[in-house]
């Protein structure tokens, strides 16, 4: 496989610096090397999401103790358990990561048993979908790939891939942060996402998520105050 961003260990220190800061070079190994003193030692919490109640998840990997990952892997779970019977597409490897995989996996450049790598644009599985979905994957499309035209175009094309996959009652949802990707945020701060609903999440506490408006949500900047994101869009989409 070509080299790419992705799939090199040395070249993403330059990029990293750039998304994450200096000092993430540091804070990353410790939070990993920590994890598992740390881990059993935080507080069970729930949040709010949609009307439910939800636990935070810590895991190890990826520092989702740490990131907005605590949040999205449960927001992920659950909808992976009200279409747990029916065709799942996963957009970015994610969840195989802490459950075992029973539904299908695009990634693009992450090589792993069972993972189809493939653009999205270019997947053709010649069946529908009843969920598709894609944890904190969309705000790198176009800003840290190989992409030549501008970041929004190419994730609207991708969107709109997402959803030609679908069966016709299917449902696409797309879980991103607030303040990575300029471009991104631009998208939804206009609308041009065209999501049939979207609900966003505040980070007022290191370890604490809330319930937010759109505005309040666009106000986040990202790996400030806390590590990387401060906001979160959970956008749901139809095939139409």
């Amino acid at each position: 496989m070509k080299k790419h961003l992705y799939n090199t260990t040395f070249g993403k220190v330059p990029w990293f610096v750039r998304r994450f800061g200096a000092g993430e070079v540091v804070m990353k190994p410790l939070r990993l090397v920590f994890a598992p003193v740390v881990i059993p030692l935080l507080p069970r919490r729930n949040f709010e999401f949609d009307g439910q109640r939800l636990e935070q998840f810590y895991h190890r990997y990826n520092m989702t103790w740490a990131s907005e990952r605590m949040v999205e892997v449960p927001i992920a779970k659950s909808y992976l358990d009200r279409f747990a019977v029916k065709p799942i597409l996963e957009v970015g490897n994610v969840m195989s990561h802490y459950f075992p995989a029973r539904h299908d996996i695009v990634d693009k450049f992450e090589q792993a048993p069972g993972i189809i790598n493939q653009d999205i644009l270019e997947y053709r599985p010649g069946k529908a979908y009843d969920l598709v979905f894609s944890v904190s994957t969309f705000e790198h499309i176009g800003f840290d790939d190989e992409a030549q035209e501008s970041s929004g175009k190419k994730i609207l094309e991708a969107i709109a891939a997402c959803r030609k996959l679908l069966a016709p009652d299917g449902l696409f949802l797309l879980t991103v942060p607030i303040g990575y990707n300029p471009d991104l945020d631009d998208l939804i701060r206009t609308g041009d996402l065209k999501a049939a609903r979207e609900i966003y999440l505040r980070r007022p506490g290191r370890r604490r998520w809330e319930p937010t408006s759109k505005a309040e949500a666009l106000k986040c900047r990202f790996k400030t105050p806390y590590p990387y994101a401060n906001g979160l869009l959970i956008a749901e989409f139809k095939r139409s």
